[in-house]
């Protein structure tokens, strides 16, 4: 039988293994090569062997989604760069600024609508990129050029407006010029 502990890439639905004791010695074989190589060598076949059977007349075709699996363990992951409590708190501000933004400019004209969600769900990928990743022209670089979807702007102008970079009357224009 096949060690548990091994993920397989069978999903729902995947055909049952014909011959479980080879495929339980290849994959002992692999974890072997892992604990005597290191997974850069595991990495090396693994890619050679993927080479091989699409070459191959094996009609083999790597699985094009796979589930979301977080690649570095707790343990080699680094201390989070910023302040965690006040970037949250920050993100919320944004998250509210950005609804009120979009409320109230449907409120003075219905037709213009809104894309709160839009923001809502790309929020802390945004608040990541502004605190820590996104940098500004300065001697050494001509500085990041970010584009964002238009319908995801409420958020950008509600930290611009936190910021101080705009003011009231700036916002109480928004999606009305």
């Amino acid at each position: 039988m096949s060690d548990p502990s091994i993920p397989t890439p069978a999903g729902i639905g995947a055909a049952p293994d014909s011959d479980p004791q080879e495929t339980a010695e290849w994959q002992a074989a692999l974890v072997s090569v892992l604990q005597a190589a290191g997974p850069a060598r595991v990495r090396e076949i693994m890619d050679r062997l993927a080479t091989t059977a699409r070459d191959s007349s094996v009609g083999w075709k790597p699985v094009r989604g796979t589930p979301y699996v977080n690649t570095i363990p707790l343990s080699r992951q680094p201390p989070f760069p910023g302040d965690l409590a006040i970037e949250e708190r920050l993100a919320s501000l944004m998250r509210w600024n950005a609804l009120a933004m979009v409320v109230r400019a449907n409120q003075a004209y219905g037709e213009l609508g809104g894309h709160i969600a839009s923001y809502a769900s790309a929020a802390d990928l945004f608040e990541v990129g502004f605190n820590h990743f996104f940098r500004a022209a300065n001697s050494d670089s001509g500085g990041d050029l970010v584009f964002y979807q238009p319908h995801s702007a409420p958020g950008v102008y509600a930290r611009a407006f936190l910021e101080g970079r705009l003011s009231e009357q700036d916002l109480a224009h928004y999606r009305q010029e």
